[in-house]
């Protein structure tokens, strides 16, 4: 058995942090390869070390002293060192960071050696071997991720090395430059590493136990969840639930690893375990709820839309030509809505309804702004009768007006539009009639 090990910011903020997250490591033999985060913030007033670093850069970029700013990044990693009682020192590492700096390597290579200092002190303190992610993790001439090249290259080298430490968040292009994931991405790297070792399972440790059903800033001690599907965390994430990068999903999801996601300060806890397929019957009907704020409705009605060819895609030509992505479509015999982000949409809505116009020639075109979308997720569904009705009961005893329903084949999950005045409410209603009354 092999596990890959990834600890987040919040778990390597400090000294002490540090220690919990060897004595974790050391707990179990199988853990035998960790991919670290950079520093996160010790408290609420605190910076995380990734945004130092882009300030420092900024200040080199501009041809401003940035020497103040980088001691200030080294007094962070010393400060680490210091509370292990290491003997190791980052003068050379940091001399060649000012370098760099000054000679305008670029931002992703500024925003990257946060992760790779934090992985060479990982490594001093667990006696691990430390590999650089710039050798074994690769983005094309395009800047696309390469998963054959680095699967190849990766899987070769770890085959000789026991144990290991690889820095989360970057690798390197066709030129050998550093090159960053986005912002989260050393969730990605713990994704690729452990396919690469055909792991049994990937721990992505963080601050928290786990998925919760809902978000714990609205529903106040929201339940865990036990077990959920790739497919059901996909559908969370991408409506702004954010306990894993959801880019992190798809290398484990093709090698059948489940990822475990646990909290670095409550280890004994089971956390949550994201799988391909589970027999396993979820605690409630729905496994999660999230969702996100700011859309615009755009209601086009037409007589005799259904009967006129093609009517869909001419009307949606017009997004298209504006650079506007759509986000929901629901439809009827006479009438097409489309909901879009409304910061994306606003200064472009006359050009698109000029554009509807021209296209479609619709009797009316209607907008409808600030509005939220709420999904609400879950395998049990399919096999549970009256969802859709329990969810228009607890809205409607919540006093929300219901804008929009939209539900996928697959019935995996169902998208609700409300007021933006009502997104908290809302989640709090549908919570309540499906976790706290289970009715």
């Amino acid at each position: 058995m092999v596990k890959v090990v990834k600890f987040g910011g919040s778990s390597l903020a400090s000294a002490a942090q540090f220690a919990k997250v060897g004595d974790i490591i050391r707990a179990d033999e199988t853990r035998r390869y960790v991919v670290p985060s950079a520093p996160g913030k010790r408290n609420a007033k605190d910076t995380k070390v990734t945004d130092m670093l882009y300030s420092c850069y900024a200040l080199a970029e501009a041809e401003e002293d940035f020497k103040g700013a980088l001691k200030k990044i080294k007094e962070r990693y010393n400060s680490i060192i210091n509370g292990l009682n290491l003997t190791l020192s980052l003068e050379d590492e940091f001399r060649i960071i000012e370098k760099n700096f000054a000679d305008k390597a670029g931002e992703d290579y500024a925003a990257s050696r946060g992760e790779y200092l934090n992985g060479i002190i990982m490594a001093n303190y667990l006696g691990y071997e430390f590999i650089d992610a710039a050798e074994v993790i690769f983005f094309d001439e395009n800047g696309n991720f390469d998963d054959y090249k680095t699967d190849k290259v990766m899987a070769e080298r770890l085959s000789h090395v026991e144990k290991a430490v690889i820095p989360g968040f970057y690798g390197s292009d066709s030129n050998g430059n550093v090159k960053t994931f986005s912002r989260g991405g050393s969730d990605i790297t713990g994704s690729i590493v452990s396919k690469a070792v055909h792991a049994s399972v990937y721990e992505n440790w963080t601050d928290v136990s786990g998925c919760l059903v809902a978000d714990p800033r609205i529903v106040e001690d929201a339940q865990p969840i036990r077990v959920i599907t790739y497919r059901e965390l996909r559908e969370l994430s991408y409506m702004g639930a954010s306990v894993l990068h959801e880019d992190a999903i798809f290398p484990v999801r093709k090698a059948g690893i489940p990822i475990n996601i646990k909290n670095t300060n409550a280890p004994e806890e089971p956390g949550t375990m994201i799988v391909e397929s589970t027999c396993q019957k979820a605690d409630y009907t729905i496994t999660g709820i999230a969702g996100k704020r700011g859309f615009v409705a755009v209601n086009i009605d037409k007589d005799m839309m259904n009967s006129e060819v093609g009517f869909c895609r001419k009307a949606l030509e017009a997004f298209e030509e504006n650079g506007i992505s759509i986000e929901h479509m629901p439809s009827g015999i006479d009438t097409m809505t489309v909901f879009v982000h409304q910061e994306e949409f606003e200064g472009k809505e006359q050009q698109v309804i000029s554009s509807i116009r021209r296209l479609v020639n619709p009797d009316i075109i209607d907008l409808e702004a600030d509005l939220a979308l709420i999904a609400v997720v879950g395998r049990g569904m399919k096999s549970t009768r009256g969802t859709a009705g329990r969810i228009f009961s607890a809205l409607a005893h919540a006093n929300i007006n219901v804008k929009m329903i939209d539900q996928g084949s697959s019935e995996l999950n169902i998208i609700i539009g409300v007021s933006n005045n009502d997104f908290d409410n809302a989640i709090k209603a549908i919570y309540d009639i499906f976790v706290m009354t289970q009715i």
